[in-house]
């Protein structure tokens, strides 16, 4: 190259260089926000760096640049760190402006380098480095025109041009044995190095929504609110004066629906996408010959009654468990058992011989999804993307062994449908101790992990451990909260991951690296620490294909749950989702430390002790190294095990245990050597005890940020201490479900329990990978989906009730306005169905009656009425293209919300004003999971089963079809000036009719009948109607004036 195109073309790379204006990490501005100039962070190859993530590097970090690997050089005003001072780079401005002019020099050698690589010229040389290292230069990004052809090839494209361009050398004679190599250890360096700068990427990206598809989106929301104001000014001030009672009812009908709407809209008003990086998790902490730095993560299957929830079902959801892709000495599998049931009791013994089996056939072949029942169900070509010749006869032998697990599962199901007078008796000749399900001690179970039984190939598998939390008569269990607290507790005890996943006993894992997906956000150095949980979407299996009954919710989990992605995180949903364990201990998230001025590195030292701020972090400083100290000498404290008699422990309680194994008086020996002030940061004993309850081994773990187990413990004192923290009297005067764990006072305790955490400060992330992380089943028969529908509407009547109100709970505090309306959303929407079943009604009434709820207008007012038709159609279509849902599943959430909101929610709030006025509990009722029927596969859809939900939605299809008829009837009689009114009737009667339609089907099931019993109470109520429209206005007109009577008198 000619020198003066070799300046120009170093001129060019400084000037891009300095031009830069983003961050290549963070995509931030690169900007010094002291003077606004451009931040310059490597003074060798300008890598545009942002200020912030040059000192998180240098203090979190590897210290050099993520292109070139220099050191990186203090700058004026940043912190120190240790090494500044052995190198001549401290605060001095020469030193920087020293290096910004001889960058250019340091640059013209990595544009020769680059221009070397661009012509095919492949050098291997080693190059000087400034702070002294010799590094391979070869595949480093050192010129923006190599940086540009390295991004046009894929890792393994680049690898194999390199490897031809060797390989043509070598022909030609050009490349010696000794500089091949040469050439390959380079490459190697090369590779780690690579390897190095990519697993300091972030692990996740946030993707907004594309401008072009949210902008028109929001502007039609905003015309929408003033469409609606508009409308409501006419409403109000045209009365019909003929109808003024309808006319009135309509109108706050409307109003509240409006409401409803702005609740349900603006939530969605910041929706985001997120992409993770799953190869960057392995680099960061997977490296090949380090040990694995992946955190361990506790997963929760909870279950009530195995009749209700098919054993089958529950050993599917363990198995994906127990196969999942993640380090098997990091995941414990805990499966409470609320029902004391020894039928799931002898099942997980079934299931967890067959893991050893079915776990390394999953590895080997990897193969998806790692639930056997829908494996081998799945209809497509299994034989996909498998080389290995011995996966047929495997997967034959595997699907064999499966169907005969599945027999044995089956004989236990037999065995239990008729309880024997004396009770169960285990396979030892003992009683079982759960034969009272509501008077029984707490049971622990162990299988597999470390002490039990390997697979067969000689590997270790996952733990899985069954528990039963002790119940007796007289203490309030709260059901499912009640037992999730138990398991966090126990698992804290047994392993104490810093993760736990809770699943529900049919929510399968459908993808076998969810939980690393999630650990791309829970790992994250700068956002883990403020994460609450990860959330997943909820898929299912069985559903028909029309979705009848929205069973997908699809609307919900694609739309609303990305909207509040944007603002503080999703909300809890109950399954699927991974929570930091420091969230559920009722702490609050870490503050972020605000960055030192510069007055402290720029004013001499005695000018800043005379102000009192070096003194003060000299205190911060000794106060946080006594605090951990005093934490280590805490753990120390408990290795001393309390005294007394060794006895024969069994893996199960077969009486009443209530007694730590440790005293907390060793804790107080942890703490001696401090003040007052130093003790009441740790927490004295008596807070320990009021906040966390009598046990010592649970309140350590608390104190271990990243999880772990005390040293010095052992299995069988660890079990016995996780039987005391599962007593029924472990949590009296505690904050067990007050403060900690999953919160009472609801049967839908996860969007209680999600609400605090937000109010906290706590931010919550929404995780939708390509492939489902979890899919389970759903009741697709109409009285079950009512039932299901039922339960969570009360459960919100209960929070509207309650104290942690979003309407009134935490003003003032860390939850942010817009996540406010979304929860203030999901315990209002049960209300709605008051308006909704009034707002069904009227069209039935007005054909009945002749009257109208709307008075002549004019064409100037009909405006009003065809732009609001016009703003929804609008909305929902926008809606549509950026959450890319189908306007199928649009139309089945609308109808579903009509057929659910004059039945389920309805009662819901009558339920709940009974509970809360008259002390009228509802008892909860587990929705059925049943198995698959391979015979008929959708034929729960067409099972009807009576309940008096069916009652209102009846009716009023029944109410809007006669009305229907007799408005018609009256047209025809009054002549062609009755039909102009009928239209507007007809219209509004046939919107009620059709979303009601998939509710009539349910109805007539398979042999289109509808049951005896819905036709007398339908007819009934029909014909009290019917009965009070003819004594209000008959189809002949009334007749005005005098009588007349016929005199007898031939005139």
């Amino acid at each position: 190259m000619e020198p003066n195109t070799m300046a120009s073309f170093d001129n060019e790379h400084r000037h891009s260089s300095f031009s830069a204006k983003i961050c290549k990490v963070c995509g931030d501005e690169v900007k010094d926000g002291d003077n606004e100039q451009t931040f310059v962070a490597c003074h060798v190859c300008a890598y545009p760096v942002c200020k912030p993530c040059y000192e998180y590097e240098r203090s979190n970090g590897n210290k050099c640049c993520p292109q070139c690997n220099t050191l990186y050089k203090r700058h004026k005003g940043s912190p120190r760190i240790q090494g500044d001072d052995e190198e001549n780079n401290g605060p001095d401005d020469s030193d920087d402006e020293l290096n910004i002019k001889n960058r250019q020099d340091a640059s013209s050698i990595h544009q020769n380098f680059a221009y070397g690589s661009e012509n095919g010229d492949y050098n291997s040389k080693q190059q000087w480095r400034p702070n002294g290292q010799a590094f391979s230069t070869t595949g480093s990004v050192l010129g923006k025109e190599f940086e540009a052809e390295r991004d046009s090839y894929t890792d393994a494209e680049w690898k194999e041009r390199v490897d031809k361009w060797k390989a043509r050398q070598e022909k030609r004679g050009l490349v010696t044995k000794g500089e091949q190599t040469k050439d390959q250890d380079n490459e190697d360096e090369e590779e780690d190095e690579y390897l190095d700068a990519e697993a300091r990427q972030p692990l996740w990206r946030k993707v907004p929504i594309s401008s072009s598809k949210i902008s028109p989106y929001r502007i039609v929301i905003v015309l929408r609110l003033v469409i609606l104001v508009f409308f409501f000014r006419f409403r109000i001030l045209t009365p019909a004066n003929d109808a003024y009672p309808l006319w009135l009812i309509s109108v706050i009908c409307e109003i509240w629906f409006a409401l409803s709407w702005i609740l349900d809209q603006f939530p969605k008003w910041f929706p985001i996408n997120r992409e993770t990086y799953l190869d960057r998790l392995s680099m960061r902490f997977e490296r090949e010959g380090e040990k694995n730095k992946l955190a361990p993560v506790d997963v929760f299957v909870s279950t009530v009654d195995p009749l209700k929830e098919p054993p089958i079902i529950t050993a599917n959801t363990i198995l994906s468990i127990l196969a999942v892709d993640y380090p098997v000495n990091k995941v414990s599998c805990y499966v409470s058992d609320d029902g004391a049931s020894m039928l799931l009791f002898d099942t997980l013994s079934e299931t967890s011989e067959f893991a050893r089996r079915w776990v390394p056939f999953c590895k080997k072949y990897n193969v998806e999804p790692r639930a056997p029942e829908f494996y081998f169900s799945e209809k497509i070509d299994y034989l996909k993307d498998k080389v290995q010749p011995t996966f047929v006869k495997d997967r034959r032998a595997m699907k064999r062994e499966y169907e005969e697990f599945k027999v044995r599962i089956n004989a236990l199901v037999a065995k239990a449908q008729k309880k024997p007078e004396e009770g169960w008796v285990m396979q030892d000749g003992t009683p079982w101790p759960g034969n009272n399900t509501r008077d029984h001690p707490g049971m622990i179970q162990v299988y597999l992990g470390k002490e039990g039984a390997y697979d067969i190939d000689g590997n270790e598998l996952p733990r899985l451990v069954y528990v039963s939390r002790e119940k007796r008569p007289g203490y309030a269990h709260h059901k499912k909260a009640g037992a999730m607290n138990a398991m966090v507790r126990v698992s804290a005890v047994l392993t104490n991951a810093p993760f736990m996943l809770n699943l529900d006993c049919d929510h399968y894992i459908n993808n076998s690296k969810a939980i690393r997906e999630s650990m791309c956000f829970l790992m994250d150095p700068q956002l883990g620490k403020k994460l609450c949980y990860v959330q997943f979407p909820q898929r299912f299996d069985g559903i028909d294909h029309n979705d009848r009954y929205a069973n997908r919710n699809i609307v919900f989990f694609d739309i609303n749950m990305r909207g509040l992605d944007g603002i503080q995180g999703p909300v809890y949903v109950g399954t699927g989702c991974v929570f930091n364990r420091p969230a559920l201990y009722g702490y609050e998230p870490p503050v972020s430390e605000k960055r030192k001025k510069m007055t402290c590195d720029c004013w001499p030292s005695w000018l800043c002790c005379c102000c009192g701020g070096g003194n003060r972090h000299h205190k911060s400083k000794s106060s946080d190294s006594k605090k951990k100290s005093g934490i280590k000498s805490l753990l120390s404290g408990l290795r001393k095990k309390k005294k007394s008699d060794t006895t024969k422990t069994n893996s199960y309680s077969r009486k009443r245990s209530t007694e730590a194994i440790f005293d907390l008086e060793d804790i107080e020996e942890g703490l001696e050597g401090y003040d007052e002030l130093e003790k009441s940061s740790l927490m004295s004993q008596k807070n320990f005890e009021k906040r966390f309850g009598m046990s010592p081994v649970f309140i350590a773990s608390t104190l271990m940020e990243n999880g772990g187990l005390p040293e010095a413990t052992n299995t069988s004192s660890l079990i016995k201490e996780a039987i005391h923290v599962i007593s029924c009297g472990y949590e009296e005067k505690t904050e067990w479900g007050k403060e900690i764990g999953w919160i009472y006072g609801s049967v839908t305790e996860d969007i209680l329990t999600g609400f605090r955490m937000h109010c906290r400060g706590w931010k919550s992330v929404y995780c939708m990978p390509k492939r489902p992380a979890f899919k389970g089943s759903a009741p697709i028969n109409l009285s079950d989906r009512l039932h299901q529908v039922l339960r969570w509407a009360l459960g919100s009547v209960e929070i509207f009730f309650s104290r942690h109100c979003p309407l009134w709970y935490a003003w003032g505090g860390k939850l942010k306005i817009l996540e406010r309306l979304a929860y203030i959303n999901t315990i209002v929407y049960p209300f709605t169905s008051i308006p909704l079943l009034a707002y069904c009604t009227i069209p039935a009434v007005c054909l009945l009656t002749g009257k109208f709820i709307i008075p002549t207008i004019n064409n100037f007012a009909s405006i009003w009425f065809l732009a609001l038709f016009l703003s929804i159609i609008a909305t929902a279509i926008l809606e549509l293209r950026w959450s890319n849902v189908s306007i199928n599943d649009l139309w089945r959430n609308e109808q579903f919300w009509v057929i659910g909101g004059v039945s389920a929610h309805l009662f819901a709030v009558f339920q709940g004003l009974l509970k809360v006025l008259f002390g009228v509990d509802t008892n909860f009722t587990v929705t059925s999971k049943g198995a698959t029927d391979e015979a008929d596969e959708f034929g729960d859809l067409y099972l009807f089963k009576w309940t008096t939900l069916l009652i209102p939605p009846t009716t009023l299809i029944i109410l809007n079809m006669v009305g229907v008829v007799a408005g018609v009837s009256d047209a025809i009689n009054n002549g062609y000036g009755g039909w102009g009114p009928l239209f507007g009737k007809l219209f509004f009667a046939f919107w009620v009719i059709v979303h009601l339609y998939p509710f009539l089907k349910g109805l007539m099931g398979r042999q289109n009948r509808t049951p005896t019993i819905v036709v007398l109470w339908s007819i009934l109520l029909a014909s009290i109607f019917s009965l009070v429209w003819v004594r209000i206005d008959p189809f002949l007109p009334k007749q005005t004036g005098p009588l007349l009577k016929q005199c007898g008198v031939d005139c």
